[in-house]
């Protein structure tokens, strides 16, 4: 089919794979659930349960799994998330962290375990160029915050 995303980001949760979907829906624009399967009589999960759930965000296709308790979330893999603006990194990171614990450097966990990094573009632009001296400058600032702080950086990259 035409524009069908060849591959896809496939999630396991222990038996809220729904409930995270709509959940990650409700915080992107341009957001869906396109199709949830769910257990009959055969199992292994509860009939009427949902076993698998198609979603959308921002045009990226996601499935999620209610596979049982067998597998956890590490911080080996995450979802990178690029923002355009301080409000953008401070929505996101409020909601998505919510129930769930914040990291280092822009990453976090969110309320399932599974792992983010909300970056703002503004990190990566100060951080690319010839001035090695400004891009450590802006790399040492960067270490030192959690939610990643767009007005912060830029002071490290003037030298402030």
């Amino acid at each position: 089919m035409p524009g069908k995303q060849k591959i896809t980001t496939f999630l396991w949760y222990d038996a809220n794979a729904e409930e995270a979907a709509s959940f990650y829906c409700s915080i992107f624009e341009s957001s869906k659930i396109t199709s949830v399967s769910r257990y009959g009589d055969a199992g292994p999960g509860p009939k009427g349960s949902a076993m698998t759930v198609q979603f959308q965000l921002e045009g990226q296709e996601f499935i999620a799994l209610n596979g049982g308790p067998h597998f956890k979330f590490t911080e080996a893999i995450s979802l990178f998330v690029s923002c355009e603006t301080q409000e953008e990194v401070d929505e996101l990171w409020r909601k998505l962290s919510a129930g769930g614990a914040e990291s280092q450097c822009g990453w976090l966990k969110d309320r399932y375990g599974l792992s983010w990094q909300i970056i703002p573009t503004a990190l990566m632009e100060l951080m690319q160029g010839p001035d090695a001296a400004r891009s450590q400058r802006v790399m040492q600032a960067m270490l030192q915050m959690k939610k990643i702080d767009i007005a912060a950086l830029k002071k490290a990259a003037a030298g402030g």
